[in-house]
């Protein structure tokens, strides 16, 4: 069987390979799928392929937002059978084994397929509304408008707050926009703190989402969040950042700094599967999302920018990694 995978070679080489694959008997717990779309984490994706990270060593197959079709299944594998629709954290290979004791679920009948791998984006978007104190008739702030960042907004707003997206992108922004986000600013300026204070009334926000990853940015958006508000680290924090840090603990330590509370929002906080003894998981939060599609209460349609063959993947990361306005939400088709 040939199977087809897109491989990081080395710091920014990418290619699309084609292997034998040499399948042995599936265990207990095993299904073999074939890939119907994949979708590329973008933040995460371009920090393995930079080389930088120490998890990801290179040569390595990325991805982990597939949908897929089932096409043989392990002898004791009894919730799916051949020709169930899936949506697993699989990477970017065409055929691959997946243990049902990992995150499966049968996708609901009727769903859009494209939207299908975007559910992994809203999952971890979904920790940092798990972790906060969000409530109806707050004010929030984003910043980040990428998959994560709008997805973290989106949902938000389904909380009940009013929400403040902030961007240095103008395409990212209209589809913010698009997406329902009540206010987009332009971060590229010096405005971004008066036109949040403008909107909340001077109080600034009671919770701020940090979905960029960048250090700088999260430690400027303490300006801006009200006297015992949040901020919510969901981006992972990458590069070096030099900074007064005793500044940074005042504006948690000091009442009239703000005394802002700071949160993580690692998606691995939660468990695989739900238990008594923890109310989220990861499956559940799945299953929500699922259902917010279904009722389309969460915008999938405008996050797509390309839809496009594993073939094109040497286009498809250069245009992530050099043209961020055009290139977003970028899915692999496998038919």
């Amino acid at each position: 069987m040939k199977n087809r995978k897109i491989m990081f070679m080395s710091p920014l080489q990418v290619e699309t390979v084609e292997e034998t694959l040499v399948l042995e008997d599936l265990g207990e717990n095993e299904v073999l799928v074939k890939l119907v779309y994949s979708l590329i984490s973008p933040g995460t994706e371009l920090a393995m392929l930079s080389g930088k990270e120490e998890w990801a060593q290179l040569p390595l197959c990325p991805g982990y937002a597939s949908v897929s079709r089932i096409i043989e299944t392990g002898k004791g594998v009894k919730d799916f059978q051949v020709g169930d629709i899936v949506f697993h954290y699989g990477g970017h290979c065409e055929y691959q084994v997946v243990n049902t004791t990992d995150v499966i679920i049968q996708v609901p009948d009727g769903l859009d397929l494209r939207w299908v791998p975007f559910t992994r984006m809203a999952t971890v978007a979904f920790t940092s509304v798990r972790v906060s104190d969000i409530e109806l008739g707050d004010k929030v702030s984003v910043t980040g408008l990428g998959l994560v960042g709008n997805l973290a907004a989106q949902l938000a707003r389904l909380q009940g707050a009013t929400v403040i997206g902030v961007d240095i992108s103008s395409e990212r922004m209209r589809t913010a926009h698009l997406c329902g986000v009540d206010y987009t600013l332009d971060g590229s300026g010096n405005t971004v703190k008066e036109q949040i204070m403008a909107i909340t009334n001077g109080k600034g926000v009671s919770c701020h989402i940090e979905a960029t990853g960048v250090s700088k940015v999260g430690i400027e958006s303490l300006n801006y969040i009200g006297t015992q508000g949040e901020i919510i680290f969901l981006g992972s924090p990458r590069g070096e950042y030099n900074t007064d840090i005793t500044e940074v603990l005042n504006y948690c330590h000091l009442y009239n700094r703000g005394c802002i509370t700071f949160k993580g929002a690692h998606e691995w906080r939660y468990p695989t599967e739900p238990n008594p003894f923890v109310k989220h998981s990861l499956v559940r939060n799945s299953r929500i999302v699922f259902e917010l599609m279904e009722q389309k209460r969460l915008e999938i349609e405008p996050l797509i920018s390309h839809v496009i063959k594993p073939e094109q993947s040497k286009e498809a990361y250069e245009g992530l990694r050099t043209n961020k306005d055009q290139y977003n939400g970028v899915l692999f088709d496998w038919s």
